[in-house]
């Protein structure tokens, strides 16, 4: 039996800001950053997996990966292992810490990436990438896993039964077809807010000579800027799809009234047009830009609003996040909700490890879940994946099956020791005057506080 003798976390930052990568109208200029765990054993391996941020507050969601994860200093491994619903329970439940969420937030993702490194050390002791081992396991293991509390409305544990063990038929030529032939993707990288036309154009013809089944740009900074943006786009690459993002920028008035103004573009959907908290406003945004498409899901909390999101029939497209909510167990609920009402989940990536880790869950899905990539995508941009281990992989527009054992979600030594913040050698060694005049424009510009 071996022991858990560590849970160590570091606070990693990239200096994104100083090109505008990743710039949106909400998020006018991020340094990608992760809050990094590594839960060490006593037998010599480790469980990594971070919580993705923005920047300023990484510390934060540190803290409280460390505050939470001490009380698994000295456990077991193995039961730990054997029963991760009940770590996952254990630790969303908790009776002071809860007080903090519940369920939601800082001390939510907390958690999610002590079960996410956690299940990174399962699958490695398994010799499999996470995706083929949560696939290959039993239909009541699957259970064991998931937090029915406040879904048995939507989804029961006798319906989530059913579709995982549907599933298992035909399970095993979906693995070879992914292992095989992956998953479709489509990429952000083109159309960043902050990016000058040129590159915009530059890039959308580069993405789909690449074989990216979609491409997405920011919008909700301008709306003359959108238009012309997306005219742009349009001349550039044909009736090839193109959604759009706003970050939850609008108003539920102000999101109809704008994506009417850019439905003559053909926006495959507009993601995030509001909060993620106004369910009933996304039903309204629904009705009043039909045909267009309607998803969410990046800054969703908790199984429990996707739960109403899909229940009342407000998104048609579901944007599940790796490190948004408690891990890979309230994923795979989040999976099976969605299979429930039919709705097909594109999973959010990019940032810093996101397209590493979701890829596992989409894998996943496709293999035993939604059977199904009609229409499905998961996103993808190109940024920072130099600094992981095994790093994601993308061909002709799709991405490749993981094969590396574990949850592909541990980042290289030198690059969190390069990056750590503020001491870091690549910190202490930037130029504080790097960014250009034109982009402190821009970010100027595009703030939403002004």
């Amino acid at each position: 039996m071996s022991k858990v003798i560590s849970v160590t976390v570091e606070d990693v930052r990239f200096p994104t800001s100083l090109s505008l990568d990743g710039s949106d109208a909400v998020n006018v200029a991020p340094d990608y950053s992760a809050a990094y765990v590594v839960v060490a054993t006593d037998a010599g391996d480790a469980g990594h997996a971070l919580v993705f941020t923005s920047g300023r507050g990484n510390d934060i969601v540190a803290h409280a990966i460390g505050s939470l994860g001490a009380q698994l200093v000295g456990e077991d491994v193995e039961p730990l292992l054997a029963r991760m619903g009940d770590l996952s329970r254990r630790l969303t439940r908790d009776s002071q810490f809860r007080w903090l969420g519940p369920e939601k937030g800082v001390i939510h993702m907390a958690s999610g990436a002590l079960l996410n490194a956690m299940w990174d050390l399962r699958a490695k002791r398994a010799g499999q990438p996470l995706w083929l081992h949560l696939a290959e396991m039993e239909v009541e293991d699957l259970l064991e896993a998931i937090d029915f509390a406040h879904l048995t409305d939507a989804l029961s544990v006798e319906e989530a039964r059913d579709i995982l063990t549907v599933g298992q038929a035909g399970k095993a030529e979906r693995i070879a077809e992914l292992q095989e032939r992956g998953y479709p993707a489509y990429t952000t990288s083109p159309g960043w807010l902050g990016y000058s036309d040129e590159k915009l154009v530059r890039l959308s013809r580069d993405a789909v000579a690449e074989g990216f089944g979609m491409i997405k740009l920011k919008v909700a900074g301008d709306l003359e800027d959108d238009k012309r943006r997306l005219a742009l786009v349009r001349e550039a690459i044909g009736d090839h799809p193109v959604a759009v993002d706003a970050n939850q920028k609008w108003e539920v008035a102000e999101a109809i009234a704008w994506m009417n103004e850019l439905a003559p573009y053909q926006p495959y959907w507009i993601e995030e047009p509001i909060s993620d908290a106004d369910v009933l406003g996304h039903l309204d945004v629904k009705r009043g830009i039909h045909p267009t498409r309607v998803a969410t899901g990046e800054l969703v909390p908790s199984r429990i609003v996707f739960k109403q999101l899909l229940k009342l029939g407000a998104i048609d497209v579901m944007q599940i996040d790796s490190t948004r909510v408690a891990g890979v167990n309230e994923n795979i609920a989040n999976l099976l909700l969605a299979a429930k009402f039919g709705v097909p989940v594109c999973p959010h990536a990019g940032g810093v490890g996101l397209c590493e880790m979701v890829q596992h869950l989409s894998f996943f899905d496709y293999a035993v879940v939604s059977r199904d990539q009609a229409g499905r995508f998961i996103e993808y941009v190109d940024h920072l994946h130099e600094h992981f281990v095994d790093p994601v992989v993308v061909q002709n527009g799709r991405y490749l099956a993981p094969r590396r054992p574990g949850f592909s979600s541990e980042m290289l030594e030198d690059s969190r020791r390069e990056w750590a913040f503020p001491d870091g050698p690549g910190w202490k060694g930037l130029d504080p005057s790097a960014r250009t005049e034109e982009t402190r424009a821009l970010a100027e510009r595009f703030s939403p506080y002004q």
